[in-house]
């Protein structure tokens, strides 16, 4: 008898884990992704010929509670549509009960693959942008994203930013609901029975949760847990790194909890202290000192990018005058230049 060899033994794995989808539209390609409950598949829609990202369950679920989980998260996504929300395309069952469901397939980088790539700061900036109004729009629905971090943003090779895995949002009830969202009779917006978080659950990635997520105070999480969760990508996008960071999961959480995270220009000196400003102003450890909302912080970054003054930073009068120049570098470049030509001419009439 022959042994097997490692690599025929790997080959044999995956295609005893390789789901059965006899009875469904989809043929499997490869496996791209691996998660916490389930494995995403790059697969063919043979119905509209089309190439898709294929999820579906792949954990034990005797109680049926991840399923539950899983459709959740498809009804979720599926009524946010938005350019920078990943579209779902269908949801269904395998012929062994597990719960799938098919999105677009994003061909692209994560946001830290984009960065590491040689992207700009401006266009790093741009693309946080489009992660806000994706946020900002899952709010206005009461939803809020909970494990907002870089590795759930796709950057596309046209442009195109989507903010993915909404596997542990929640529908919550704020100001400025989308009334068409199903409510409980109390008419405030609820996770579903079968897949509602209670209180003293951590939800989350430790070095990018918010401080109430850490504590496990789900019902004091709302949508600024969200804009926390922005202010976390953006210290990365500025450090490379997280807020918190180094040590143990439990260490990470107590650090996020207390509120200690090392200022951005601590990391980096030369990040500018406007963005270093709206970045630590999104991570306030107390919800109700930062942004109010996406829409707010990003229109904090756009007045960073155009080369106005933003509302979480209060510059001394040095600062507005080096601001001034540099917005104005042309007219200042202009004016010296006559001033050099005039005392040249004088100098040359003096001789």
């Amino acid at each position: 008898m022959t042994a097997l060899s490692d690599g025929q033994l790997d080959r044999l794995r995956s295609l005893v884990d390789w789901p059965d989808t006899t009875g469904t539209r989809y043929d499997l390609v490869e496996k791209i992704a691996v998660g916490g409950m389930g494995s995403v598949y790059k697969a063919h829609d043979r119905a509209l010929d089309r190439t898709v990202a294929f999820k579906v369950l792949t954990v034990s679920d005797e109680a049926g509670s991840l399923a539950a989980r899983m459709l959740n998260e498809a009804k979720i996504v599926a009524r946010l549509e938005h350019p920078s929300i990943v579209p779902i395309h269908d949801v269904g069952a395998l012929p062994d009960g597990r719960v799938f469901y098919a999105v677009k397939f994003v061909e692209g980088t994560t946001l830290e693959a984009y960065r590491v790539s040689g992207a700009s700061l401006p266009d790093l900036l741009r693309a946080f942008q489009r992660i806000c109004e994706g946020v900002d729009f899952a709010h206005s629905r009461g939803v809020i994203h909970r494990d907002l971090k870089p590795s759930n943003v796709m950057v596309g090779g046209f442009g195109e930013v989507l903010v993915m895995d909404w596997g542990v949002a929640a529908v919550r009830g704020h100001a400025g609901v989308d009334k068409r969202i199903p409510s409980d009779q109390s008419g405030t917006q609820t996770e579903s029975s079968q897949s509602k978080t209670v209180d003293g659950t951590i939800v989350g990635t430790p070095a990018y949760m918010s401080p109430e997520q850490a504590e496990g105070r789900i019902t004091d999480s709302d949508w600024r847990t969200d804009i926390y969760g922005l202010g976390a990508i953006l210290y990365h996008i500025l450090t490379g790194q997280a807020p918190v960071s180094g040590g143990s999961a439990d260490d990470i959480t107590s650090r996020v909890v207390a509120g200690d995270i090392q200022p951005v220009r601590e990391v980096l000196p030369t990040v500018p202290k406007r963005l270093e400003a709206i970045c630590m102003k999104a991570l306030m450890r107390n919800p109700a000192e930062r942004y109010p909302d996406a829409k707010s912080m990003s229109k904090d970054i756009s007045r960073y990018l155009d080369g106005e003054p933003v509302s979480a930073y209060r510059e001394s009068i040095l600062e507005k005058a080096g601001r001034w120049v540099n917005r104005n570098r042309f007219i200042v470049w202009m004016v010296l230049a006559y001033i050099v030509f005039r005392f040249l001419v004088f100098f040359w009439r003096g001789i």
